[in-house]
């Protein structure tokens, strides 16, 4: 049984080699301050118009 599990290590090795030198990918190092993504926006519309809703609201429930 040692020498199967000796052949089986060797065989990964031998195989873990060959990727190794088959596949090299040169990238350069990005800085984690470089992933950040930027864009112009504009701020959204006001969801009340203008107006001021809490006012509209107390004269209109007043009772007035």
């Amino acid at each position: 049984m040692a020498a199967d599990e000796h052949e089986q290590h060797l065989q990964d090795h031998t195989a873990r080699a060959d990727l190794e030198r088959r596949v090299h990918v040169d990238l350069p190092r990005v800085l984690p301050e470089d992933m950040r993504t930027t864009q112009q926006v504009e701020p959204p519309q006001d969801p009340e118009g203008g107006r001021n809703t809490d006012m509209e609201f107390m004269t209109r429930n007043a009772g007035w």
